[in-house]
C-alpha cells in the first residue's frame, strides 16, 4: 500500500520494483509522462510491502552532464526491477524514444516487461515493429497507461513479495 519513488542515480533498494522505460523529454517544455505512471501505480499497489518505483529521471527534471553513470544506474535498474513498464507515447520530434527500443529489445525475453503504447500519441505507426516483437514473445500488450501499470503489477504480484 506504500510506494517509494528512486530517482536516477539513487541507491535501488531491494524489494518490489518496477523500472519506468520509455522516452524521457529532453527539454523542460516537454510534460514527463512518468508522474502520471507513479500516481497510477500508487493507486494501483495494494500489497504490503513497499513498492519501489525506478525513474530514470533526476528530480526536478534537472539535466545532467555527466551520462555514463545514468547508463550504468539503468542497466542496474533494468536487471534488478520485478517488472518494467514501457510507456511509448512516441513522437520523433519530442519524445522519440530511439534508447528505449534498445532497452526493449534487451529485456522483452525477461518475462518482466509490459508494452504501453497509446494509440493517440504524435506517431503510433513507429510503434509497430515493438508490438509485433511484444506480442511474438508473449509480452502484455497495453494501449492505456492504467491497463499498463495493471499488467506490471500483475507481474509482480507473480514474483514472492514478502519482505
Amino acid at each position: 500500500m506504500t510506494v517509494s519513488v528512486v530517482w536516477a542515480r539513487e541507491a535501488i533498494p531491494s524489494g518490489p520494483s518496477v523500472f519506468l522505460a520509455g522516452p524521457t523529454p529532453r527539454s523542460k517544455a516537454v510534460a514527463s509522462w512518468r508522474p502520471q505512471a507513479i500516481a497510477a501505480l500508487d493507486a494501483a499497489w495494494t500489497a504490503p510491502p513497499t513498492l519501489h518505483i525506478l525513474v530514470p529521471e533526476n528530480p526536478g527534471r534537472l539535466r545532467e552532464t555527466e551520462y555514463d553513470d545514468q547508463i550504468e544506474w539503468e542497466w542496474e535498474g533494468l536487471d534488478r526491477a520485478s517488472a518494467i513498464l514501457f510507456w511509448i507515447p512516441r513522437d520523433l520530434r519530442t519524445l522519440p524514444g530511439f534508447t528505449t527500443n534498445v532497452e526493449f529489445g534487451f529485456v522483452a525475453r525477461s518475462g518482466r516487461a509490459v508494452l504501453g503504447c497509446p494509440p493517440d500519441c504524435p506517431n503510433p505507426e513507429r510503434n509497430r515493429y515493438l508490438v509485433r516483437l511484444a506480442r511474438r514473445l508473449g509480452v502484455p500488450v497495453t494501449e492505456t497507461m492504467v491497463g499498463t501499470v495493471a499488467r506490471a503489477v500483475e507481474i509482480i504480484s507473480a514474483i514472492d513479495i514478502t519482505p
